[in-house]
């Protein structure tokens, strides 16, 4: 095991493509890795509108146990479990 490739790919038994794949994009400009590094993914009823504003956290949770799905992760959490709204 002369490299640290090498050691990584029989150690940890990663292919051999994957390692190329991840030393090309080191290889690449930051700007161009932090543009591929974020994936925007449509997130209902909180992406309908360009911004909300509320008075009170209260309110502000209020409208979320309301209007967004659980899924979202925005319920509200009783002993670490999230309600069973939908």
């Amino acid at each position: 095991m002369d490299t640290l490739k090498e050691s990584t790919e029989e150690e940890l038994d990663i292919p051999h493509e994957w390692l190329e794949e991840f030393e090309a994009a080191a290889r690449r400009p930051l700007a161009l890795r932090m543009h591929y590094a974020f994936i925007h993914t449509y997130k209902p009823v909180l992406d309908d509108a360009l911004y909300r504003s509320f008075d009170t956290m209260e309110e502000y949770r209020q409208w979320c146990e309301r209007n967004l799905p659980v899924w979202l992760g925005y319920a509200r959490s009783f002993d670490g479990v999230h309600s069973e709204q939908s």
